[in-house]
């Protein structure tokens, strides 16, 4: 989908860490991040996103995360089809997220 781009998690532990400027919202449930999240991360669960989609700045960067890329994937179709254009899937989720979590 136009507008929806993919981004792999060795390029967002790497962005993170260069200093960019980059917001990564997990939306798992509560339980499957209580195990870690990207440090730094915002926790906006799927099932909240219509709701809470304000609390997001439709020009900033940002990434969405869930377990592995499916529920995420979802997230950002329902975000580009309110006006947000400058969003990434993190494929394969935190399931290919090795590094440290919070």
């Amino acid at each position: 989908m136009a507008g929806i781009e993919n981004i792999y998690p060795v390029d967002v532990y790497e962005r993170l860490h260069s200093g960019d400027q980059l917001l990564v919202v997990d939306v798992r449930e509560a339980s499957e991040v209580a195990y870690g999240k990207i440090p730094g991360a915002k926790h906006i669960p799927l099932g909240e996103l219509a709701a809470r989609a304000g609390e997001l700045n439709r020009d900033e960067e940002t990434v969405l995360v869930c377990r592995s890329g499916g529920r995420s994937a979802a997230a950002c179709e329902y975000l580009h089809s309110i006006g947000f254009n400058n969003i990434k899937n993190m494929v394969g989720g935190m399931s290919g997220w090795t590094w440290r979590t919070e």
